[in-house]
Formats: C-alpha cells, sequence, structure tokens
C-alpha cells in the first residue's frame, strides 16, 4: 500500500470537535443524565458513517425492558451508562456494569465530585468512543492508559484533543511514525490533534482509564475502569470475528492484549509513542502500514484505514513545495524520575500515559 488510502471517507470533523468540555459542578452534573442525549445514545442508531465494514448488530435486545428490570440503586448509579454509552456496547457489557465492582468504581466517582474535585473527561464524553465508534464497525484497537488530566484536553477518545488545543508529545511522535509509513499522511490543521475521523472510520480509540482528576496523572487507577476496559477489549477479541488490528504500545498497553487470538486478530506491539520511550523502536515500528495490508486481505480494499487527518493537505503534497508539515520528533531530555519530577514536567502535562514511570516500563 504506497498511499494511505485511496479516498477520504466523511468529513474531517464531526460536531464532537467543535464542543467544549464542561467544568464539573455537582454529582448530578457529572454522573446524572445529560440534558440531551448524544446522537444514537437511546435510538440504538449512531452518527459514525455507515461506510467501514462492519457485523450486523443484534437487534432482539430490548434497551427499555432491560432499563426497567434494573433495581433502584442501579438506575441512580447508572445514568451515565444508560444514556450516553451506545446501544451497540451497552448491549453487551450490560452485565458487566451492574456487577458490584463496578456501582462500587460509580460511588468513588460520586465521592470525588461530591469531594470538589474536578474530574476529566467532561461527564459527556466518558463514553464518546462507543458513539464515534460503535460495536459493530470496530477494525482497529489503539489503546491509551489514562486520560489527559489538564483543561480543554480529554473528550473521551484515547490521545485525541479538540481544537484549539495542540497535539500533545505523544501524538506529535504518532504523527511522525504515520509519516514513516506514509510521507503524504497530513495532520489536522494548526498544529491539532483531534483524532475523531478515526473513530468515525473504524478505529477504536480506547484509554485503560476513562477518568482522571484534574492534573493528577493515575489518579483513578486501579479503582474499577480496568476491569471494565479489558471487558471492552475482550468482548473485541471473541465477537469481532472476522478480524481487528490490535495496537498495544508500551507494556502496559501490551499486558490487555496477551489473550488475544493472534490467529484471527493482527496484534501490533511495540515501544510507547512517548518522548521517554519513542525512540526505543516506535517511530519505524510500521505500524499503520501493516495495519492497512492485513486489513486488505480481510475486508478488501474498501476497508483500510484513511489515516489522513486533513484531506486538503494532503491533496497539497502533490505540489512539492506544499508538502504537509509534520513535527520533528519529540524527545525527553534530561534524567528520568519515576516519581515524575521535573525532568519529566512534559509528560506530566501531557497526562495520556505520560508520567516518567509509565515511559520507563516498556
Amino acid at each position: 500500500m504506497s498511499s494511505l488510502k485511496r479516498k477520504s471517507e466523511g468529513p474531517l470533523a464531526s460536531a464532537d470537535g467543535n464542543k467544549k468540555p464542561k467544568v464539573n459542578a455537582s454529582i448530578t452534573s457529572f454522573f446524572g443524565a445529560p440534558k440531551s442525549s448524544p446522537a444514537g445514545a437511546g435510538t440504538g442508531t449512531s452518527s459514525a458513517p455507515s461506510s467501514s465494514p462492519a457485523e450486523p448488530a443484534s437487534s432482539s435486545w430490548n434497551k427499555d425492558k432491560w432499563v426497567a428490570g434494573l433495581t433502584v440503586e442501579q438506575k441512580r448509579h447508572l445514568q451515565l451508562e444508560i444514556t450516553t454509552l451506545d446501544p451497540s456496547w451497552l448491549q453487551h457489557l450490560r452485565d458487566e456494569i451492574t456487577t458490584p465492582e463496578f456501582i462500587a468504581l460509580k460511588k468513588f466517582l460520586e465521592s470525588e465530585v461530591k469531594a470538589g474535585k474536578k474530574v476529566f473527561p467532561p461527564r459527556e464524553d466518558v463514553y464518546s468512543w462507543s458513539r464515534h465508534t460503535p460495536f459493530n464497525k470496530v477494525k482497529c484497537v489503539i489503546l491509551g492508559q489514562d486520560p489527559y488530566h489538564n483543561f480543554n484536553q480529554a473528550h473521551g477518545l484515547a490521545f485525541s484533543v479538540r481544537p484549539p488545543t495542540k497535539a500533545p508529545p505523544s501524538l506529535k511522535n504518532m504523527y511522525t511514525a504515520l509519516r514513516n509509513d506514509y510521507p503524504s499522511f497530513a495532520p489536522p490543521p494548526d498544529g491539532g490533534g483531534l483524532l475523531t475521523p478515526w473513530a468515525e472510520r473504524g478505529v477504536l480509540m480506547l484509554n485503560t482509564c476513562l477518568t482522571v482528576r484534574a492534573h493528577e496523572a493515575n489518579s483513578h487507577a486501579k479503582r474499577g475502569w480496568e476491569r471494565f476496559t479489558q471487558r471492552v477489549i475482550s468482548l473485541v477479541a471473541q465477537k469481532r470475528t472476522r478480524g481487528v488490528v490490535f495496537m498495544a504500545w508500551g507494556k502496559p498497553a501490551a499486558e490487555r492484549v496477551t489473550k488475544v487470538d493472534a490467529k484471527r486478530h493482527l496484534v501490533l506491539r511495540s515501544a510507547h509513542p512517548s518522548p521517554l520511550s519513542a525512540s526505543r523502536g516506535f517511530y519505524d515500528c510500521g505500524h499503520f502500514k501493516q495495519a492497512n495490508e492485513w486489513l486488505a486481505l480481510r475486508y478488501g480494499e474498501d476497508g483500510v484505514i484513511d489515516w489522513n487527518l486533513n484531506p486538503a493537505a494532503a491533496a497539497a503534497t502533490t505540489t512539492p513545495a506544499k508538502k504537509a508539515e509534520v513535527p520533528p520528533p519529540v524527545v525527553a531530555v534530561g534524567k528520568v524520575d519515576e516519581k515524575g519530577g521535573e525532568d519529566s514536567k512534559v509528560l506530566q502535562e501531557e497526562g495520556e500515559e505520560g508520567t516518567a514511570k509509565d515511559g520507563e516500563s516498556d
């Protein structure tokens, strides 16, 4: 494959890209039902394009009947899941979210907000990955770890940030790897990092933890999200029988895919794109091209992923003087402190799998 894809699929960004995160104010505002449910959240439909290869979604499950059968406590704690998880995912995850362990996670999150802690991403975005990439459209999974923990960053898709926020260091390094695979690759305009086009083309961009306390990396780790997201990964591996590409960067992500059937799926492992570890093989890992070559064999040429994030700039690369500008690799400078001290400041600010400890674990 000598190009990212023969043609672009869909618009550069959805309405999600223009949405401003809200500051959490109370338990009700974060964990209650949004004022208006996202497209498809309660209807069984989704705003994602239907052009990507898909397996038929089951029509036998009745969401309303399931909700009616929940206990009062379950309904109280699961309003966010009921109203914002795409039905294609809710159908498969309904038994997981009603477990005592998940209810305990929700109680912990409610206590965080009650104590006045700011939690990212905004409540309506915690499950945005499910709405941008419905279950029956998944053909590639990119695993992250912790959501970005600063304002105007996290919006529910691993590694992605909305404009006008600039692409963080790990994402810039992903752009470098993409350019190595596909010289015509064009990143979002103005140094941005919005990855919703990938999500809407079938790339599930999933973090291990789905929430984080503001400015405190890994603050919601080991509270229950890991079990939930592992269930998401297992569901994809078990039920997307036509085959899916898993991109696992860094040791924590690699541990998440150890039980994925490598005969059915393509499992790609590499160093993490963090500046602390990208130089250990990430830039030349070739994962984006390998994914498309494998998907072409499984799904045909129409099944490969268009990795371009700025179609207009990509078209301009045919003129040598107007090649898309991709930032140089971002590397860590200085001694790495395991506690995330001053030498790892750039990574602490980034948030996404960006602590010094995470980077050293590769």
